[in-house]
């Protein structure tokens, strides 16, 4: 999401490529099918269906769970990664520190959510901030469950994680959550401004470990945002968005992606460019009537790695959707959309 001008056990040579939808509003399936390597993806739309800025899935009991950017943070459920029907909203009320922080909020309109389940309970991150600004913050929610049918079932506001003002050279949105290969928890964030920002969480709290902790700067453009950063195989993966978000059918968004044996960086993209000086490997972009693809995310499920993300619908005026894509990992270890 862009504040600064709106508010990631079969060969694949042939494999048709799925891309399941899910919107903001309703329930629904929209398929995205390439019957071949290098076409088009064309969506085949059954319903209107809206998603944006998607978070990582999870798993919650026998269902999964992702979260979008809208009003208190709107929430869809499947159990087969095909059919979605719409969950509850998680922030039902506003948190008392949202106004306070970024006054011209609206007060229920939350951007950007992740989601990791770590221990006993899940953690849910998100940015709450306005267009244009870079007076942002980053909160926590936390529940025991996603299950809206268990009597644990309820989110608990944990405040502020990290923030920005005016007077700050990054933006705290775009929140991305993860755990590093010795198990410990970080969290990703930026949008334009001085790029992307890391910082270490407690995983006993999902907090920054303390005020004044260390903030590292991982990825630098003119035009970036939207971070992920997925562990694999002694790597750290970062994808990032470069372009322009929620323009529609003339969104330019694209996905870019680098690595690191360190989740601190540096991270190179494949030909070696340092992430921090405008590196960054093109790694989905527009397509056909798939355009500007972004906030990125990584589910394994059995032999298949599924790619989630959003991109605007072509063929619906561009409306924002949520597609998953299989995804597979090179020789070499790059990770590669067939």
């Amino acid at each position: 999401m862009n504040p600064s001008h709106h508010f990631s056990s079969c060969s694949l040579t042939r494999i048709k490529i799925l891309a399941l939808c899910l919107a903001t509003a309703a329930s629904g399936l929209s398929v995205l099918v390439a019957n071949e390597p290098g076409a088009d993806l064309q969506p085949a739309a059954t319903r209107s269906v809206r998603a944006h800025d998607p978070s990582t899935i999870v798993k919650c009991k026998d269902e999964y769970w992702c979260f979008c950017t809208g009003r208190s943070l709107p929430s869809y459920h499947s159990k087969e990664l095909r059919t979605w029907e719409s969950g509850p909203r998680a922030i039902s009320n506003a948190p008392p520190w949202a106004a306070e922080a970024v006054p011209q909020n609206s007060g229920s309109d939350f951007w950007a959510p992740d989601i990791i389940h770590l221990g006993d309970r899940y953690l849910l991150y998100f940015a709450v901030s306005t267009w244009g600004k870079n007076t942002s913050a980053i909160g926590l929610a936390t529940n025991p469950t996603l299950d809206p049918n268990d009597p644990r079932y309820h989110w608990t506001d944990q405040g502020i994680v990290v923030q920005s003002r005016a007077t700050n050279d990054f933006n705290t949105i775009d929140p991305a959550v993860c755990q590093d290969f010795q198990g410990k928890l970080w969290l990703a964030f930026g949008s334009f401004w001085t790029g992307i920002k890391l910082i270490e969480l407690d995983p006993a709290t999902g907090r920054r470990i303390s005020a004044d902790s260390q903030i590292y700067s991982l990825a630098h453009k003119d035009k970036i945002e939207a971070s992920y950063i997925y562990p694999h195989d002694g790597f750290y993966y970062l994808f990032v968005n470069w372009g322009q978000c929620c323009q529609g059918v003339r969104s330019t968004y694209n996905i870019r992606v680098g690595r690191s044996a360190s989740i601190t960086g540096p991270y190179f993209d494949k030909p070696g460019v340092d992430m921090m000086l405008g590196g960054g490997s093109l790694f989905l972009t527009t397509s056909g009537n798939f355009i500007g693809p972004g906030h990125a995310g990584i589910i394994p499920q059995g032999s298949t790695n599924w790619f989630s993300c959003h991109f605007y619908d072509g063929t619906r005026d561009g409306r924002p959707t949520l597609g998953l894509l299989p995804l597979q990992w090179e020789a070499d270890g790059w990770p590669l959309i067939q």
